[in-house]
């Protein structure tokens, strides 16, 4: 590697198999160490009365601090019970949802029950035979056609197509 010192800008380059890179000389004088030594320890106290003041706290911030504290925690308390009532009725509506499915497997059942224990052929035994009911014949079915409404009141005559 090569090292090159350039007059106008009195920086030093370092030739290599890398991009160049300016490294500028570091060179302090006398004066500006004594400078930097007072801007230190002006830094240093200042950042000591940053930190004084940061740590006084005064009636009115100590009063909005705790407001804020009691405004963040009521916030949390009813947002947890808020969020358990909700939980509370989820799980409600769940078991009225369950319990109404079971009423409906229940009436299902209680249908087919039904259903299968009415005998067609004995109705129809006893309907013709202790009681002497027969089919109608096409000649006795009368239609009757009402055009007005569809709820049909009993207090008219039915037409005798005889």
């Amino acid at each position: 590697m090569a090292v090159r010192k350039t007059p106008q800008r009195m920086m030093t380059y370092v030739d290599g198999n890398t991009v160049r890179r300016a490294e500028p000389e570091r060179r302090t004088s006398a004066p500006e160490r004594k400078k930097t030594a007072v801007e230190h320890i002006q830094r240093r106290e200042q950042l000591k009365r940053n930190r004084e003041r940061a740590l006084y706290m005064d009636l009115p911030y100590l009063v909005m601090l705790s407001a804020a504290a009691i405004c963040a925690l009521v916030i949390c308390v009813q947002y947890l019970h808020q969020q358990s009532a909700m939980q509370a009725r989820l799980s409600r509506i769940e078991s009225l949802e369950q319990q109404l499915e079971n009423q409906r497997a229940e009436n299902d059942t209680l249908e087919t029950r039904i259903n299968t224990s009415v005998n067609l052929d004995y109705i129809y035994k006893v309907a013709t035979e202790e009681l002497g009911m027969v089919y109608a014949n096409k000649d006795q079915v009368l239609m009757y056609d009402k055009t007005e409404s569809e709820y049909i009141r009993q207090n008219e005559d039915i037409p005798n197509y005889n």
